[in-house]
């Protein structure tokens, strides 16, 4: 027993030893550990997804580049936030660019307290004593009477760390906020990495930015995304925010990068904050590792889009230097597979003149976002509205004459055929008739023909007519994967003559991707297809030369399918291939030749200038716009096109057939990479094709 209670008097001497030390000894120590506290989570950012073409080529990329940035606690104390940017200011070299003249007021009444308390008056000081005077008040007199000359005294040195100081207190608690990240050298990387024992809340990262393969190419279409300075866009921070999003974050502002935000964001990292009562940060720990963004598979051919952009500068180049063509500015092509939707390119230029030198800019995104008077181009709608309400029937015959009403100038087509019998359908797209399609649009009215009479037409027949052009995606956004999409402009006036100008392309407006969605729904038989440019998203992988595994791949879409009799379509398709190969079709001329069986329609459409305008030049001119549809081969169609010059000309002198031009040469283009890229696949690949070609036979 004696033992035993030895023993256990060994055992309460050494727990009050142990007690005495832990309370006495490490007892602050303890203490300090028991008032950290574990902060919210923060998440870091990651590099964005990649963007490639069709073919795998790199379109968009992420460019890694050193960064230093600042953690500033929950709680700042601006004395100590100061004294780190002035040791940073030692070791890094800091743009003083974005410091404002309100910086430089505070700074220097921070640096300067009795000559800040010299600005003001002994009466204005008594008045605030005398609670007359607010203390917010003296500090607005005190920053407007520091004068040019008291904002010389701060040295460059102090410039320097003004800038610092600034991006310090333009953070978040406890979200790293960058400092630098651009051409911050190895040097001043390591030098900050050794001494970051010394800079509290200071860290050194990889940051990244946006690099582009084919510089402007497509770059309107791309978008952009915001800059670490600019953050979240005002107008949605609240969006954002309630998405996990912190301020600072980079995010997609306009087109791809923002349509495609959530998939090209990624997964961010996320850290765990161990801060003291202060709101220190002490320690950070990684909770789950990051993962850049989910890449995008484009359904453009970047060799293609290249090459067309080539086209148009070069055509739009040449008209402009010719002569007689001063509103012409801008020119859109759209290619796409008429079977699927894909774009396969979608090219825009716009011709400026900046400090007296003459720009050709990608206007790609001008496509989508900007409509014009078609001409004839749509009137394959107009004959296939003709049959399915019921007024025309497939191979009827109508009079092509000048039509004469009382009070107005004969409305007629380009030529006159004349002639009891009248022309067919199919002629009358090959010829490219007004006539006919003007006679339609009154069958549609409920109205007939009597020379020198009057035109009454029921109201309704405009909506009857826009239903059925919808249907083609003439006047309806078209569902592409972009914001932004217009979808034209109506015409507001009901007069019965403009019925027969909206017949031949001539009252409302439209995008030239609408154009060649509209072909292209005649090219497939009656499919309107929904275009999009993202062909599939993939997993991104640490290897840098391959992609990763598909995680979605977007499906063709039909978004609806004309309600047709056997036939009709086959009449309007006949009609086209007639424009491009018969003798006397409107396209024949630069197509009749090609080593490809064309289909097409051609359109000009006179109408008041509608760009931007000096009003003291005096009323707006007249112009005209030239378009061109199509696609091929005529008949198993794999590649449409539209073909959209706003403005091209204002007088007949100065005609031009840019728009066939530029068509010719984008078809002769996509056929031509065509063979090559078939050329250059591997052996086996096209033995793989050849079976999977058999086996659906």
């Amino acid at each position: 027993m004696n033992m035993l209670f030895f023993i256990v008097f060994l055992l309460f001497s050494a727990l009050i030893f142990r007690l005495g030390i832990v309370q006495i000894v490490q007892g602050e120590d303890y203490q300090r550990k028991i008032e950290r506290t574990e902060d919210v989570t923060v998440n870091t950012s990651v590099p964005r997804g990649k963007i490639f073409d069709r073919d795998g080529q790199i379109v968009v990329d992420n460019v890694p580049q050193n960064a230093i940035t600042y953690t500033r606690p929950k709680n700042p104390d601006a004395d100590e936030m100061m004294k780190t940017a002035e040791k940073l200011a030692q070791l890094i070299e800091k743009e003083i660019d974005q410091v404002t003249e309100r910086d430089k007021k505070d700074f220097w009444i921070g640096k300067n307290e009795e000559k800040v308390k010299a600005k003001v008056t002994d009466q204005e000081w008594a008045a605030y004593e005398n609670d007359e005077i607010t203390e917010d008040e003296i500090y607005d007199l005190q920053l407007e009477r520091i004068t040019e000359e008291d904002l010389k005294e701060l040295t460059a040195d102090e410039l320097e760390v003004l800038a610092i100081y600034r991006e310090f207190t333009s953070g978040y608690a406890l979200t790293p906020q960058i400092v630098k990240n651009v051409n911050v050298t190895d040097v001043e990387y390591a030098v900050v990495s050794e001494n970051l024992s010394s800079l509290p809340g200071v860290n050194t990262t990889t940051d990244w930015e946006r690099a582009y393969s084919y510089d402007s190419t497509l770059k309107t279409v791309l978008g952009n995304i915001s800059s670490s300075k600019e953050g979240l866009p005002k107008e949605m921070v609240d969006y954002y925010l309630s998405r996990s999003y912190s301020r600072n974050d980079r995010v997609g502002k306009s087109y791809l990068e923002y349509q495609y935000e959530g998939v090209l964001r990624g997964q961010k990292t996320k850290m765990k904050n161990i801060t003291d009562k202060s709101g220190n940060v002490l320690d950070s720990e990684i909770i789950t590792e990051g993962q850049r963004g989910k890449d995008l598979i484009l359904t453009i051919d970047m060799d293609l889009q290249m090459a067309i952009e080539k086209i148009i500068e070069d055509e739009l180049g040449a008209a402009k230097r010719s002569g007689g063509h001063p509103l012409l500015d801008r020119t859109f092509v759209t290619m796409m597979d008429p079977n699927t939707g894909e774009i396969l390119a979608m090219a825009g230029k716009k011709y400026e003149v900046n400090d007296g030198k003459a720009e050709i800019l990608d206007f790609a995104s001008g496509n989508m976002t900007t409509s014009y008077a078609m001409g004839s181009a749509v009137k394959g709608a107009t004959v296939l509205t003709g049959y399915m309400t019921g007024v025309n029937e497939p191979g009827e015959y109508i009079v092509d004459e000048p039509l004469k009403f009382a009070g107005t100038n004969p409305k007629s087509s380009w030529f006159n055929r004349g002639g009891a019998i009248g022309i067919s359908d199919t002629y009358a797209l090959m010829r490219s008739s007004n006539v006919y399609m003007f006679k339609t649009a009154m069958k549609i009215g409920g109205a007939s023909y009597i020379p020198n009479g009057s035109l009454k037409l029921d109201p309704d027949a405009f909506g009857t007519m826009r239903n059925y052009f919808n249907q083609f995606g003439l006047g309806v956004k078209t569902g592409i994967d972009l914001p932004n999409e217009q979808d034209g402009y109506e015409g507001y006036v009901d007069q019965p003559g403009k019925l027969l100008d909206f017949s031949i392309g001539q009252f409302d407006t439209y995008t030239p991707l609408q154009m060649a969605q509209y072909v292209s729904t005649i090219a497939n038989g009656g499919y309107r297809m929904e275009p999009h440019i993202v062909k599939e998203i993939r997993q991104p992988i640490s290897d840098s030369n391959k992609l990763g595994p598909v995680a979605e791949e977007i499906q063709p879409k039909v978004l609806n399918t004309l309600d047709l009799e056997p036939g009709w379509i086959e009449r309007v398709q006949e009609g086209f291939r007639l424009v491009a190969q018969a003798s006397e079709g409107t396209a024949s001329k630069y197509f009749a030749n090609a080593p490809y069986d064309m289909a097409a329609k051609t359109g000009t459409a006179e109408g008041v200038y509608d760009g931007q305008w000096d009003t003291s030049k005096g009323s707006r001119p007249m112009t005209w716009n030239v378009t061109l549809v199509g696609y091929a081969p005529s008949d198993n169609p794999e590649v449409a096109i539209s073909v959209v010059v706003p403005w091209a000309y204002e007088s007949s002198a100065n005609a031009i057939s840019i728009n066939n031009v530029i068509g010719r040469q984008a078809m002769d283009t996509y056929f031509e990479l065509k063979k090559q890229k078939a050329k250059t696949k591997p052996a086996e690949a096209v033995i793989d094709q050849d079976i999977i070609t058999k086996t659906t036979e």
